[in-house]
């Protein structure tokens, strides 16, 4: 019977390696965390959702997000001009004055407009925030911003023509003494021209944008993406399923000197 090989200290590596020119890789058992089997064997795919930068399509949203907004000022005059009350005035020679020394209607007025106008923009900012999901950021709050200061504007002139005409013809035709309404107008805001060329809102004209901007920037700040913008869960894309098994590593060779099992 042939003498039982064994394991000796005097044996190289080389004299059990069948092939010699195989690329040396780590000792066995030199990766106990495993660190090595993770890079071998990926779990996932790092996912960017970084879009390209198109000026032209960023430009046109804003723009339509703030005509859109401006468009919205009208239905928001109107319905101002439906809650502010109006105030009585008398017809004098002079033209019309106060039927009252301190009348309480051009307060409401500003505060009926100020209420809306706030609500207005706290609305604007959370549809912006839910309909353009894929813009949101820098371009969904400055569509915002814009928009909104539009949209205050045209809310005041529309508001406040609504039974102008009936008030002026009373003021040209009625005579002393006779006693009708004005229409309701704001005293806490308007528009200043600078250079005669560019329309710059003040008082509470301004609300409907202060409205936006905050509601936006808390609703980006309570954001749980990092890019405020919808991802997918990595997790879908993986490339081995939760359920495979890692993979196991080579057994150790037995210790030197240590005797073969028997065969049978």
């Amino acid at each position: 019977m042939p003498p039982t090989p064994s394991w000796s200290a005097g044996h190289s590596e080389s004299a059990v390696s069948p092939v010699s020119s195989a690329p040396a890789g780590p000792p066995l058992g030199s990766d106990p965390d495993g660190s090595h089997a993770a890079a071998a064997y990926p779990s996932g795919v790092e996912l960017t959702f970084e879009e390209p930068r198109r000026p032209l399509r960023t430009v046109s949203t804003v723009l339509g997000v703030a005509l859109a907004l401006a468009v919205l000022g009208a239905p928001l005059g109107l319905l101002w001009a439906a809650l502010a009350p109006d105030t009585p005035v008398l017809k004098v020679a002079e033209g019309a004055i106060y039927a009252e020394p301190q009348p309480e209607q051009p307060i409401a007025a500003d505060g009926w407009f100020s209420l809306l106008g706030l609500a207005f923009g706290v609305l604007a900012a959370l549809v912006l925030w839910f309909v353009l999901r894929r813009q949101r950021g820098p371009v969904g709050l400055l569509g915002a911003v814009l928009g909104t200061l539009a949209a205050a504007p045209v809310a005041w002139q529309v508001g406040r023509r609504v039974g102008l005409a009936t008030f002026d013809r009373l003021l040209d035709t009625a005579p002393a003494g006779q006693a009708f309404t004005k229409p309701a107008d704001l005293r806490a805001g308007g528009v200043d021209w600078l250079l005669h060329v560019l329309p710059v809102p003040h008082g509470n004209l301004l609300l409907p944008a202060f409205g936006a901007a905050v509601t936006y920037t808390l609703l980006a700040g309570w954001s749980r993406w990092p890019s405020l913008r919808p991802e997918p869960d990595p997790a879908a894309f993986s490339w081995v399923s939760a359920g495979t098994p890692a993979p196991t590593t080579a057994p150790e060779p037995p210790a030197p000197g240590a005797a073969e099992p028997p065969r049978g």
